[in-house]
């Protein structure tokens, strides 16, 4: 597997990374063989890259690379994230080094690869904790705090998702106070590589994101592959938490059918051709799966041996996202 630089790190990151979190939720089930089985797998196929959250499956997922992480060979790159809750605004910093207090001692680790910024910024997204560009950038912030830990040797590199008001992401991005991103990018929703959107364009827009962080020389991580279930697999997900504004579950699930009827069976299931398609942006790193099953990281394996989406395919997906997903 393919390995790239991750921004100004110095890391050599795989092309492909293990999603412990929810989506797929391989580390949060309980299943601890199928689990072991799971990161022995990914190391086999040259996925050096574990991202997690303290999150994830309230703590389980750190948990469970913890009970394990000083016995896999070679052992993987981790990175988690902290998110501030409503209740800890009084006091970012004392949240942030208490998250990262904790997260350490559930992945039985003292210093990590990557930490993250994981609230949205500006306006949010559905009913979650957010911080404005002043609190993650001002004084006595988010950027103050990691930078001081990170001189801790806490972690090596620091970083931020790029959810929220994009207006409030660019701010946070340009400003250099962060070693990396976390970007939204799937096949319904590419704008994040575009530097405008189309004029029918009705998902938000990201147009900019991944040319600021090139400005910044940041290591861009690839989320949201399958965009939460719908481009993965044809049933509806049972929950999907929506990561963008300008749209909602059905109209998620509306796009995902679009995509599958405008390409058709020719380049693989589902889940195989939404990879592919992302692995055409060779501007991120990595992109992270979330990984339910050692089948999910062999048809990553698959997807990866195949190849990005030829032209002809992608320009099939042009002309959806020109015309808001409707089908000729």
């Amino acid at each position: 597997m393919r390995k790239n630089l991750l921004g100004r790190t110095g890391f050599l990151i795989s092309e492909i990374a293990f999603g412990a979190g929810v989506t797929g939720g391989i580390l949060i089930k309980g299943d601890e063989a199928g689990a072991v089985r799971a990161l022995n797998r990914a190391l086999a196929l040259g996925i050096n890259w574990v991202d997690t959250a303290a999150l994830y499956g309230d703590g389980a997922s750190e948990a469970t690379i913890g009970r394990h992480i000083n016995s896999i060979n070679p052992q993987p790159y981790v990175s988690t994230k902290v998110r501030i809750e409503r209740d800890q605004m009084k006091d970012i910093p004392g949240a942030i080094e208490r998250g990262l207090t904790e997260s350490l001692k559930r992945l039985n680790l003292e210093r990590i690869a990557l930490f993250q910024l994981h609230n949205q910024l500006g306006d949010a997204v559905g009913d979650r904790p957010n911080l404005t560009a002043e609190q993650v950038l001002g004084p006595g912030g988010v950027a103050d705090t990691f930078d001081r830990l990170k001189e801790q040797k806490l972690f090596y590199a620091s970083g931020m998702t790029a959810a929220g008001e994009t207006k409030a992401i660019l701010d946070v991005i340009e400003s250099g106070r962060f070693d990396c991103a976390q970007v939204y990018y799937n096949a319904i929703n590419p704008s994040a590589g575009w530097s405008r959107a189309h004029k029918n364009w009705r998902a938000q827009d990201f147009s900019g994101i991944m040319a600021a962080c090139f400005r910044q020389n940041m290591g861009v991580l690839n989320i949201r592959i399958f965009a939460g279930g719908p481009l993965a697999k044809v049933a509806r997900p049972e929950r999907l938490a929506v990561l963008t504004s300008g749209t909602d579950l059905d109209n998620e699930m509306r796009c995902a059918a679009a995509v599958r009827a405008a390409l058709g069976d020719d380049y693989g299931p589902p889940a195989q051709l939404a990879l592919r398609f992302v692995l055409g942006n060779h501007d991120f790193a990595t992109h992270i799966i979330g990984v339910g099953d050692v089948r999910d990281l062999d048809e990553a394996l698959k997807a990866v041996e195949a190849g990005p989406l030829p032209d002809e395919a992608v320009d099939k997906l042009e002309k959806l996202w020109a015309t808001d997903f409707s089908v000729p």
